[in-house]
């Protein structure tokens, strides 16, 4: 063991200190290079990442968040609803319209005897032109018309089971100028009570009398 009081003698080298006995070898030290963070990784550089803060690209793909699924499925209860509604809001337009219709129709049902009595009185002549009466059933039936009521049936047409009701056959008149000549299937020859209807609807079929052309 060297005395440390002993002077160093100046002739010793430093290899030769390094190779006495018992001496460590230096170890050389390995330089690791530091990792460097990730674009778009979220921590600073140089800093330490909290291993619970967890992106949503690092959860994984099978599983879906409670309040996401709650989310899904009231947006499709909701959505199941508003085609429901949508749905119900067309059928009562529908039904609201029909029911209007079926409504006017019941009026004009209600005030085809009164225009019996009207056409009765006029073929007897009790409704000359120019007379207050003559005006009031003139106005009367033009504003029954605007509700689409309409007369059916007259004199020289083709027989419609739709819209004729033929309560007698008769012979066919030649000499009558009223029908048609060139006629090829059963016509009305008379017409015993006119018939009404309001747009497709039949009010009231006309009865007549049909005869086949010779």
């Amino acid at each position: 063991m060297t005395d440390p009081n002993q002077p160093i003698d100046p002739e010793v080298s430093v290899d030769a200190v390094d190779a006495a006995p018992g001496a460590e070898e230096p170890v050389e030290a390995e330089v690791v290079p530091q990792e460097q963070p990730s674009a778009g990784s979220g921590a600073a550089p140089g800093g330490s990442s909290d291993g619970d803060d967890t992106t949503p690209s690092d959860a994984p793909e099978g599983d879906v968040h409670p309040d996401t699924a709650l989310a899904a499925e009231r947006l499709a209860d909701l959505q199941r609803l508003q085609a429901e509604y949508v749905n119900y809001k067309r059928r009562v337009d529908r039904d609201r319209a029909e029911i209007q219709i079926r409504a006017a129709h019941d009026v004009l049902e209600t005030l085809l005897p009164v225009l019996d009595e009207i056409q009765l009185a006029d073929q007897h002549g009790d409704l000359p032109e120019g007379t207050p009466v003559r005006t009031i059933t003139d106005k009367l039936q033009q504003a029954l018309g605007k509700y689409g009521l309409e007369r059916v049936g007259a004199k020289g047409e083709p027989f419609d089971p739709n819209v004729h009701e033929a309560l007698m056959h008769a012979e066919w008149d030649p000499q009558d100028s009223d029908l048609p000549t060139d006629a090829t299937e059963t016509t009305i020859v008379t017409v015993l009570q006119p018939g009404y209807r309001a747009g497709e609807r039949v009010l009231r079929a006309a009865r007549v009398a049909v005869a086949d052309p010779q």
